[in-house]
């Protein structure tokens, strides 16, 4: 995970995505196809979430074709 961080890092040199941050989410609307987060911020949730497996990004918003 360190080194897809890496590449979002260098790739977001521009400073239209959000550094530091992976996305693998292909059908958002705010993912670029190459794993980089164009929203202007994220959520995340759920607040009672416990672990990483039970959290999802409260921004996603699915592309329209």
């Amino acid at each position: 995970m360190e080194e897809k961080l890496h590449m979002t890092d260098s790739a977001c040199q521009s400073g239209k995505c959000l550094k530091g941050v992976s996305c693998d989410a292909e059908h958002c609307t705010f993912n670029d196809g190459q794993t980089h987060c164009f929203a202007s911020s994220i959520s995340v949730g759920p607040h009672s979430a416990d672990c990483s497996s039970q959290t999802v990004c409260a921004t996603f918003k699915p592309k329209t074709y």
